[in-house]
């Protein structure tokens, strides 16, 4: 009897729309949830017999919530530097814990302090995962979840980082003369070794000639003490026109030199010496230049040394992870990937506000921040839930009318097959 139909209709309708209330609730609930992405109720027809004939028998409906997870939400601004959102596709890799055996989990919820022992959690307290670099501020991207390590950057207070940029910029004297005091320059600095050993690097600057001066680079803690030698070629204007070393020849790249600290017993790094690049588009005048005037310095910056105490941590656009001390010192730790999917939209969804991998989602493509379809990493700045209550208010009556027309559909069947029973009367 096709009455018995109607009736399991209109309870298919009460079980739907009771599922679909249930997705309102959630997205209510979670509205200033941190990246929490909202789910919409949609329907599908439940069908018992597909021709259409004088013995109809009524299917009804089912519910098939939608979660919007490739939805992206407003970005907020926040006062803490390690509060992360993405502003494009993909996710944050964390883990359930520090161990490398600890669950995967996906998120957009960026809300990321450190804890008690320095690592980077959110909320939910999931820690977050990044490719360490090593002294060169390197890192190899294998496509694998194993490589990743959780971030944390209070394990480098009070350890080492050598010297590895001398950056300079200086004025030479136009009008000294060949051999006097005016033309020689001596400028000193404190370098550091690969265990913190601090030293003394010279460089001398001396005037052999019109636009012409000879340099070099020396220290008495190295083997030999002379690092580095050569000249310097200056244009009329005086901007820098060239710069020749006396074993590597002219210099048109990265002038790299490699103290030998071996007397001292530490490992020996190399130094980039950043004197001005010749012929550059700044018009050779970003380093040593030669106008008038004493000479004198306009400015240096020495990296390295003993890491003193953390003041802060820094993420650029990029996802570099930045230890900051108190000493001004920066040193770059971390390289934060981003997880990227075919189909967001298919991931499981895990309490914590994350997703797991699923059959509809597809495999996990891991790239750096801005590549490949990964977003830009925002620092100081949350992704906004993306529920909106005015919508949700209105699917509110909307499903609560529906549930009571489904009802009206039972009690109207109800009276239906009361009559049909009193038919024996």
């Amino acid at each position: 009897m096709s009455l018995y139909s109607a009736l399991y209709a209109g309870v298919s309708g009460l079980s739907a729309q009771s599922a679909a209330m249930a997705t309102v609730a959630d997205n209510i609930t979670n509205i200033n949830t941190v990246g929490y992405k909202g789910v919409e109720a949609q329907f599908r027809t439940l069908v018992t017999d597909g021709r259409a004939k004088a013995n109809y028998s009524a299917g009804g409906v089912a519910a098939a919530p939608t979660a919007l997870v490739s939805k992206q939400g407003l970005l907020q601004a926040s006062g803490s530097s390690t509060d992360l959102a993405i502003d494009g596709g993909g996710f944050f890799i964390t883990r359930t814990g520090t161990e490398g055996d600890s669950s995967v989990a996906f998120t957009r919820a960026g809300s990321f302090k450190q804890d008690e022992e320095g690592f980077l959690r959110n909320s939910s307290g999931l820690y977050l995962q990044g490719w360490r670099l090593n002294g060169a501020g390197d890192f190899t991207n294998t496509g694998s979840l194993d490589a990743l390590e959780p971030v944390r950057v209070s394990d480098l207070v009070g350890t080492a980082s050598p010297t590895t940029r001398l950056q300079l910029r200086a004025n030479l004297q136009d009008n000294a003369v060949v051999g006097s005091p005016e033309g020689t320059f001596n400028r000193s600095f404190d370098v550091s070794d690969s265990r913190g050993g601090s030293h003394t690097l010279t460089t001398t600057f001396t005037k052999t000639g019109a636009n012409l001066w000879s340099f070099s680079v020396s220290s008495p803690d190295a083997t030999p003490a002379q690092i580095a030698g050569g000249t310097m070629e200056f244009n009329g204007d005086g901007s820098l026109k060239s710069i020749t070393d006396a074993t590597q020849g002219s210099i048109t790249g990265e002038f790299k030199v490699k103290p030998n600290w071996a007397a001292a017993g530490a490992a020996s790094e190399e130094i980039t010496l950043e004197f001005g690049t010749p012929g550059s588009p700044s018009g050779g005048i970003n380093g040593i230049t030669q106008f008038g005037g004493p000479s004198s310095v306009v400015s240096s910056n020495v990296n390295g040394g003993l890491l003193g105490n953390l003041v802060s941590v820094d993420v650029s656009k990029t996802g570099r992870v930045s230890a900051i001390f108190d000493d001004g010192s920066t040193r770059d730790v971390f390289q934060l990937p981003i997880a990227t999917f075919q189909n967001p939209d298919g991931l499981t969804r895990l309490s914590g506000n994350a997703y797991t991998v699923s059959k509809a989602s597809g495999g996990v493509t891991l790239n750096t921040p801005g590549s490949l379809g990964a977003g830009d990493i925002a620092s100081s700045s949350l992704e906004a839930s993306t529920v909106d209550l005015a919508s949700e208010f209105t699917n509110m009556i909307r499903f609560q009318r529906a549930y009571s027309a489904s009802s009206k559909i039972i009690t109207t069947v109800d009276d239906m097959l009361r009559e049909v029973s009193d038919l024996k009367r």
